[in-house]
């Protein structure tokens, strides 16, 4: 992970009560850590604030100890408006905003499954089938459709990945999610409830691919 200097802010009307939503975001954190997707300060969460900024985490926080000091306010060109250090990885949660209007929480994890399984999976796209969950995932509605999630080689250079998952997401229909290889799982909601259950049920579809991949390798129960 990267490092980014803090900048000085842009204004921010200060009489915008945020508090809920900073509250809302470090209770997501603390339930995202206690289930184990976001070792040693990794991972980075955000809410949509409006039509030009949202609400990020703030860079090498503890996720399981977050609060609302620890979040800052950026626009969706990654400039800060209020005190702080952002995410290196802000400009992909940026990216979600600017290109989906509906977008209001993104999600981003290190999670044991999500990391392995990126590693693992052959090709650039993981195709899910077959799978009652697949129906927790905005815009499914039956286990027989065929759910595809991009994967992406990870990179340092955030703005240049940043502008690759863009570019990607608009040529077709793909599942509310993206892999990083090595890295980890994106996903994004309407509000920051449909956010978590994107997260929760895509941490159970990639635990059944990874398992059904060892079974069909032949290795024991």
């Amino acid at each position: 992970m990267t490092t980014q200097t803090t900048t000085t802010p842009h204004t921010v009307d200060a009489s915008t009560d945020i508090s809920s939503q900073a509250e809302q975001l470090c209770q997501l954190s603390h339930r995202i850590y206690a289930n184990d997707w976001s070792p040693a300060t990794s991972s980075n969460y955000s809410l949509r604030l409006g039509p030009q900024h949202c609400l990020i985490t703030t860079s090498g926080r503890d996720k399981g100890q977050l609060t609302a000091a620890q979040l800052m306010q950026v626009d969706l060109h990654n400039r800060p408006l209020t005190p702080g250090k952002p995410s290196a990885e802000t400009a992909l949660h940026t990216q979600l905003y600017r290109d989906f209007a509906e977008v209001g929480a993104v999600l981003h994890t290190h999670s044991f499954y999500a990391v392995l399984l990126s590693r693992l999976w052959p090709s650039d796209e993981l195709i899910l089938q077959g799978w009652e969950l697949q129906k927790a995932l905005a815009g499914e509605s039956t286990h027989e459709d065929q759910v595809t999630i991009p994967l992406f080689a990870n990179s340092q250079d955030i703005d240049t990945l940043a502008q690759q998952v863009s570019e990607r997401l608009q040529q077709r229909r793909y599942a509310p999610c993206y892999l990083i290889r090595g890295h980890g799982v994106y996903t994004w909601g309407r509000d920051a409830d449909e956010c978590f259950r994107h997260l929760e049920a895509l941490e159970h579809l990639f635990r059944y691919e990874l398992e059904r991949l060892r079974i069909e390798r032949g290795s024991p129960l």
